[in-house]
């Protein structure tokens, strides 16, 4: 697995079993892309950068008319001095001038992968590194590119370092992780788009000339726009085909994009939003930007998906959660949202435990005076109506009939009406002489306070400290506006959503490392801040407030590509649904949700014995296989259709299942087979059902036959053991 450098040739070459990333160095200054893809034994340089005199180029080798930056394949940016296509940085000086010219300085190759400061980034056990210097001799700033091969997978992670070695202060206007151009652009580019409750929707289109872009300017990574995108082959599938993948490990504002120029290569760059930021670099300090995950895969999307989910459970979830069953739970939310007491919860706790439930969830409504939405977030104390022994009380009797307990908070928000904003009305998000904001009747906490960050990081570890809490689930419903705070000076302002989003890292970093054996749920109303870095400090996201069967089949199918089941929380919830009003089957509902991370959001009291009966029936099934549904290989088999029809596969060396979703019932329905395509060829399985044996070769190749379904939202369950 090494990273190489020809010194007589200038190239970089990283390169393990699956992958060769080529660059070089071209007149001695400039880092030229020249190849990445499947991996090369050697490389000597066969599709050489040819330079040709164009008219209306500038050349920066005066002795040189052909060699122009405009048209040059580049691993970064250049700034005013001849490279017109959209920038990977920006930096302004002093002086008000924009113009900086980074060459080639130096490099170093080491084993391992470094940390990022004050960032998450992947954990690598088997890895190198390559970081190359670029100088600007005028302004004394370096840029450092960062690249980092794994051994055991097609990824390498970039990110950029800049450091300011001038006594004057510069601003970062533009700080990109990463930037590609590729020699071509008859590519198609996938991202995964949405809105609140209808999110991760895959999105297709060919590239055009221009700019093609997806971003989020709402203080968070988003339902609108999950921060990744991928170029494939026009040809390329779920089964096959080369896609190149780039995913940013950031919480917060983002772009990712794609130019289409005019000589038809591709520029692909990704990073903070630049339009919402800005950095003061003072003397002798440093820039660190979020690190960005690329994913080569030569065997179509659920190649790419299988890197994504392997490398996200092993290197990117806290260490004690990556091999961790789950427990099955019961979430109060939809059962009794803000009404309830503690009489009533401890029957539906009796209630989870007859059925085989194993941890109950306490959500909104426990503390202050909180029996709507229009008050008491920031007043993080308990109840007594609701509550007479408090927490703690409740959680021992929880915990007595053999449950565990979890606790629902928002702690970056503040209510108007809450004690807390009465007292300290200056840590709310806010710009002087605007009005702030409402958004869910609540304001947001100016997180870049360090007052703010110990205030949450005492009332989180006063709850935890007691032993009592087992999991939590961190919800964030709404996003930033009146971005500003009173405690930074004017020119710091732009400062403030990058230094939001460092600040909760922090916040995270001290609690998940004090508290390790707390499950942490990351929630924002949903998907809206469902993004790798953080899933960093927690191992699983709450994946949508819609719960609708139907809808949640489309929504974690589309969060599939990136996120392993297991990171994404799925309930069985009442029906009439609550969010779209729909009619599905429990057995439908329990399939859909035993495809995540599985618990259940109902009141229990309210249901016939036999729904209780099914209930039971359901989590016994899913005890029973639990090892293959939360850490199997995950497979799509057939995307939604215009009638919602799609099927996944779950399988591990000894069974694999496959969920078929009807959707909607049609008239004069072909004739259905459905293909496994991922089992072993040579070996037998058993239909436990039926007890029928076929080979993996004929259910790969020839498939199921599906019979003929005249029912809505109906679902299939077939499963497997090898014998």
């Amino acid at each position: 697995m090494p990273i190489l450098f020809d010194s007589e040739k200038e190239i970089f070459h990283l390169s393990n079993s699956a992958i060769s990333y080529v660059m070089g160095i071209e007149k001695e200054k400039y880092i030229t892309h020249r190849y990445f893809g499947r991996t090369l034994p050697f490389y000597s340089g066969s599709n050489a950068l040819l330079q040709i005199d164009r008219g209306f180029a500038t050349n920066p080798d005066k002795a040189d008319r052909r060699f122009s930056l405009n048209s040059l394949l580049m691993e970064t940016s250049t700034q005013g001095t001849g490279d017109h296509r959209i920038s990977n940085y920006q930096i302004r000086r002093s002086n008000g001038t924009t113009v900086t010219n980074f060459v080639y300085h130096t490099h170093s190759i080491f084993t391992g992968k470094p940390s990022l400061k004050g960032l998450p980034s992947l954990r690598a056990a088997i890895a190198e590194t390559l970081e190359i210097v670029l100088i600007d001799e005028i302004q004394k700033l370096e840029m450092i590119l960062s690249y980092t091969l794994f051994e055991e997978y097609p990824v390498i992670t970039r990110s950029v370092r800049f450091v300011n070695h001038s006594e004057d202060t510069v601003f970062l206007e533009n700080a990109g992780s990463m930037m590609i151009d590729f020699p071509r652009s008859d590519f198609d580019m996938v991202t995964l788009n949405g809105s609140h409750t209808n999110e991760a929707n895959i999105s297709r289109q060919s590239l055009h000339t221009g700019v093609q872009k997806i971003e989020s300017t709402r203080g968070t990574s988003s339902p609108q726009h999950q921060p990744f995108l991928a170029l494939v082959d026009a040809k390329t599938d779920e089964f096959q085909g080369e896609v190149y993948a780039f995913h940013l490990v950031y919480s917060g504002n983002f772009t990712a994009q794609v130019e289409v120029e005019q000589y038809g290569s591709s520029r692909v760059q990704i990073g903070i939003q630049p339009e919402t930021f800005e950095w003061c670099l003072g003397p002798s300090e440093d820039f660190q930007t979020p690190e960005v995950v690329i994913n080569y895969s030569t065997s179509g999307l659920n190649g790419m998906s299988q890197t994504f989910h392997h490398l996200y459970q092993n290197h990117l979830a806290p260490a004690p959660w990556q091999k961790q069953e789950r427990s099955i739970l019961l979430n109060t939310w939809e059962a009794n949202y803000f009404d309830f007491h503690e009489a009533d919860l401890l029957k539906q706790a009796d209630l989870a435990k007859e059925t085989g439930i194993e941890l109950f969830v306490l959500d909104d409504g426990w503390f202050g005076q909180r029996n709507d939405d229009t008050t008491s977030l920031g007043d993080w104390f308990e109840n007594q109506e609701k509550l007479p022994q408090g927490i703690v009380g409740l959680a021992e009797k929880i915990h007595r009939k053999g449950l565990t307990f979890g606790l629902w908070f928002e702690p970056e928000m503040i209510s108007e009406n809450s004690r807390l904003f009465e007292a300290h009305p200056e840590w709310a998000l806010q710009v002087p002489d605007y009005p702030l904001t409402e958004g869910r009747r609540q304001f947001v906490l100016d997180l870049s306070q360090a007052a703010v960050q110990e205030y949450l990081i005492a009332v989180l570890s006063k709850y935890l400290s007691t032993g009592k809490i087992d999991y939590i689930k961190w919800d964030m419903n709404r996003h930033l506006t009146e971005v500003g705070s009173l405690a930074y000076p004017a020119e710091q302002q732009k400062e403030i959503s990058h230094r939001y989003v460092l600040r909760l890292y922090q916040v995270l970093d001290t609690i998940t490392k004090c508290f390790p054996n707390c499950l942490f749920e990351n929630c924002s109303s949903g998907g809206g801040r469902f993004d790798p870095g953080m899933m960093y400090y927690m191992a699983q996201t709450w994946t949508s407030d819609n719960t609708d069967a139907l809808c949640r089949s489309k929504i974690q199918y589309g969060y599939s590509l990136l996120y392993p089941p297991i990171m994404m929380g799925a309930h069985v919830s009442p029906v009439p649904n609550h969010q779209v009003g729909r009619k599905t089957s429990l057995h439908t509902r329990g399939l859909i949700a035993m495809s995540g991370n599985f618990g259940y959001e109902l009141d229990l009291t309210s249901l016939a014995n036999t729904e209780r009966i099914e209930i039971m029936e359901q989590i016994n099934f899913y005890k029973a296989h639990r090892r293959l549904l939360q850490f199997g290989k995950f497979y799509r088999l057939r995307s939604a259709d215009e009638y919602f029809t799609s099927a996944w596969l779950i399988k591990n060396d000894t069974e694999a299942m496959i969920f078929y979703f009807n959707g909607l019932a049609r008239p004069a329905v072909p004739v259905n087979y459905l293909k496994t395509r991922y089992l072993d060829d040579q070996a037998a399985y058993k239909n436990t059902e039926t007890g029928e044996i076929v080979s993996g070769a004929e259910l790969n190749d020839a498939g199921i036959a599906i019979p003929r379904i005249k029912e809505d939202f109906s679902t299939l369950l077939f499963h497997w053991k090898k014998v």
